[in-house]
């Protein structure tokens, strides 16, 4: 069964451009439930983390982009601005020739739908502060590792 947007060129099936713009939308959507995913995720691996002694709940690199990934989000609905990844993925479905916030493909249906909420700049500013707080109290009560440990130092030292 063919879709709309192929050719069949011998045996070898075509792609129409259109097609890959709306694919590369749904990735860049995909890539937008993930960053989110991270940021609302992340806070509960900490302190589960934190409890069972996990290192990622320590780890800080993970800590530091954690923070710094909700801060952005918080800064970006301050000062009014939309997300990049929202902007990129309406650019690439208007280019593909799809709605923007359509039911085109089952992807973009389902990841908009847990994206997209209907609330008021107003509460997701509130959310987002709450959110911001949280994890700042968090790196806190439960800090990073300020250093590495003896033992990852030592494995460096004798790898030179």
């Amino acid at each position: 069964m063919w879709h709309d947007s192929m050719v069949l060129a011998g045996r070898l099936a075509v792609v129409a451009p259109e097609r890959w713009w709306g694919w590369l939308a749904d990735a860049i959507l995909a890539v937008h439930v993930a960053f989110v995913l991270f940021i609302v995720l992340g806070l509960p691996i900490i302190w589960l983390g934190a409890a069972c002694r996990w290192r990622i709940a320590r780890n800080r690199l993970f800590r530091f982009l954690h923070l710094g990934a909700m801060g952005f989000v918080l800064f970006e609905t301050l000062v009014g601005m939309v997300c990049p990844l929202t902007e990129w993925e309406a650019a690439l479905r208007e280019r593909a020739g799809q709605p923007t916030y359509g039911d085109d493909s089952f992807m973009q249906y389902w990841l908009q739908s847990l994206l997209y909420w209907d609330w008021s700049r107003t509460t997701f500013i509130a959310l987002y502060i709450g959110v911001f707080a949280a994890i700042v109290i968090t790196y806190f009560v439960v800090p990073p590792d300020r250093k590495v440990s003896r033992d990852r130092a030592g494995a460096n030292q004798n790898d030179s």
